[in-house]
């Protein structure tokens, strides 16, 4: 069966030869470099003890140094598994999710033309280095110049120039018996509409060689030097050769320089490139003048497991940094991610490079930022939170983003990222000083209680009962998460003083609403396993029927809003008091009294449901509610129990 031209390159580019071998074989761990794609491990073609089997995993090629087998996954398949070149070819095509191509009778006639068409594309890229060293290519020569490139580098990037005629080119590759199918098949010419001779793809532009991992030259990328074009930019169109969308600008060179243990560098245009590359990174691409498509970036993740996107410091930039962030997202997988290095406002790498030298560059390499932080940044940069609304605005967004990663252990992770983000956004940051139900005066640590006073938190000391209910609403929270997305704001600006509190509300707030399923888990490895069961022991908190019976939305919603008044009635009055022993030192005047007293009232109102609770109840010693009519029918059945003992 003959493939379609293209169909094997594809498939190479697709797979990572690391994973066929790596069913096969147990990688020497000590010997072996995964990030940049070196590993070893005994030969599965022969018996042996010392790793001497290498995998080129940037390169696609494996080589034993004891039997010499070698050969890339296709050969690898079909060497263990025994079977023939095409049943291998079906067998890596599962896995990478390509279907096989139908029978193509024609096929080695397309591959072929494929080879010809190549062979013109060379003819061209010969044709274009010796026109710039004619007096037509005086202006581009001197361009070149002023951005920095001699002659070396000239030479070693193959630079050209497309002279200012209609059929310059044309008539040349005639004039060498080239065929007219060929010229036009390779997209270095278009027919006329005019019914004249056809005319040249690129005219007065000085030209970029494009070629493919193995060094083919698929393409042309062409730089205006009419500032009036309309194109300043102008790439070859898509031909039998050339798929813009699944090409890199120096992806060869950069594979290999990556190979080597240099970051990858993923820059807007031609330019930015060789300048970056004769800078000394080597490992650089661009992504011809497109916003990087889902195979480019696969491409990318075959080269180097977290590219560095960097783009120019300006509005265009920054918009293909966030076009970036939304492709990445669903394709994310454990150790395949982005990170961004934003240019100086106004400049791309070119000009950082020639204003300030390769040190800033590799500075702000280092200040890559994560994709998470950018779209972070991106969501709430130049914005204002200043009402629940637009809180909840954010919060919708950033969650429906996070749900477009698959893969569940990133996801969390990115949910966990933003959870802290926003806690640092809106969290206020408060002084121990500045703390308004705090009395006045230097704060003092709180003397060490006894074992048990300190479990039951019902040792004499400042904010006993406030302690009391931070954790019967803590409590009520971790077992009924449902309802912390309703109280999430109220249990942020929970400002525990007990370290343990503080750490409970913090794990609750981060997991209750991304995965209220496994709250308790993410306690468990937070906290330590008895984190939460140390908290709903405690005597007050037991007796709670949110807590020994959790389920009921509607009650634990009652309870926490409840308590969560009550707290804040508190510290309204603590804080009212505190200032009041200020101002005392002054004149006292009405309204001072005026303000105690309805911080009091407010106190005494959010105490009045327990007030009126203890007309109905009373108040076992270890702080349970019992029915009074409860107790009374309870005394009565016991009384006559009692009176029939008696009587027999």
């Amino acid at each position: 069966m003959s493939l379609p031209p293209g169909f094997l390159d594809e498939l190479r580019t697709r797979l990572s030869l690391s994973q066929v071998v790596g069913r096969k074989v147990m990688w020497d761990q000590r010997k072996s470099n995964q990030g940049k794609g070196d590993m070893w491990a005994p030969c599965p073609f022969h018996h042996e003890k010392t790793a001497s089997f290498h995998v080129d995993d940037q390169k696609g090629f494996y080589y034993c140094f004891g039997c010499h087998a070698k050969g890339d996954a296709i050969n690898f398949v079909k060497e263990t598994e025994n079977v023939s070149f095409i049943e291998a070819v079906e067998i890596l095509a599962r896995e990478a999710g390509m279907p096989m191509p139908a029978r193509d009778p024609k096929a080695q006639e397309k591959q072929d033309r494929r080879s010809q068409l190549a062979e013109v594309m060379e003819q061209a890229v010969q044709f274009f280095r010796l026109q710039l060293k004619t007096g037509a290519g005086g202006a581009a020569r001197d361009y070149l110049t002023r951005r920095g490139l001699d002659a070396q580098a000239l030479e070693r990037w193959e630079i050209g120039f497309a002279p200012d005629g209609w059929q310059a080119l044309w008539d040349h590759l005639r004039g060498k018996n080239v065929a007219e199918n060929l010229i036009l098949g390779a997209g270095l010419a278009k027919p006329s509409n005019k019914g004249k001779k056809p005319y040249d793809t690129f005219r007065n532009r000085i030209m970029f060689p494009i070629r493919d991992p193995r060094g083919r030259c698929i393409a042309f990328g062409g730089r205006a030097m009419d500032p009036n074009d309309n194109a300043k930019y102008l790439n070859s169109p898509e031909t039998e050769l050339f798929d813009k969308g699944r090409s890199l600008y120096n992806h060869g060179p950069a594979r290999q320089a990556a190979g080597k243990g240099q970051p990858l560098i993923v820059a807007e245009g031609y330019m930015d490139v060789i300048a970056l590359a004769e800078a000394g990174f080597g490992a650089s691409v661009a992504p011809l003048g497109t916003a990087i498509t889902e195979h480019q970036l696969q491409l990318l993740w075959r080269i180097s497991d977290e590219p560095i996107i960097a783009l120019d410091g300006d509005t265009a930039g920054l918009r293909a940094a966030m076009r970036a962030v939304d492709l990445a997202l669903p394709l994310l997988e454990a150790g395949k991610s982005l990170r961004f290095a934003l240019m100086p406002e106004g400049k791309d790498p070119d000009d950082l490079l020639r204003a300030e030298g390769a040190g800033a560059v590799q500075a702000v390499l280092d200040g890559a930022i994560p994709m998470v932080k950018l779209l972070w940044q991106r969501e709430t940069e130049g914005k204002v939170f200043d009402s629940p609304e637009r809180k909840a605005a954010l919060d919708k967004v950033l969650r429906d983003k996070i749900k477009l990663i698959r893969d569940p252990s990133i996801r969390s992770h990115y949910g966990q990222e933003i959870k802290d983000l926003r806690w640092q956004l809106f969290r206020p940051q408060r002084q121990p000083q500045n703390r308004p139900w705090q009395p006045r005066g230097k704060w003092q640590p709180k003397p060490a209680a006894t074992a048990g006073a300190r479990t039951s938190f019902l040792a004499s000391s400042e904010g006993a009962e406030i302690q009391l209910r931070e954790a019967a609403i803590l409590a009520i929270a971790a077992l009924n998460p449902q309802v912390v997305i309703q109280f999430e704001h109220q249990l942020e600006e929970l400002d525990c003083r007990d370290p343990d509190h503080a750490a409970m509300r913090n794990a609750v707030l981060r997991h209750a609403i991304d995965d209220p399923d496994n709250l308790k888990d993410h306690i468990a490895e937070t906290l330590g396993p008895d984190a939460l069961e140390n908290l709903l022991a405690l005597r007050h908190v037991a007796v709670i029927p949110c807590v020994y019976k959790p389920g009921d939305v509607e009650k634990a919603e009652m309870t926490l809003a409840e308590e969560l008044a009550k707290i804040k009635a508190l510290r309204g009055l603590d804080a009212e008091i505190a200032e009041a022993e200020e101002e005392l030192s002054d004149l006292a005047d009405e309204a001072l009294t005026y303000r105690l007293a309805q911080a009091a009232e407010e106190r005494n109102r959010t105490s009045r449901s327990q007030n009126e609770d203890r007309a109905v109840f009373d108040i076992a010693d270890n702080g349970a509610r019992i029915n009074r009519d409860e107790k009374d029918a309870f005394k009565a059945i016991t009384s006559g129990i009692n009176f029939e003992r008696k009587r027999r």
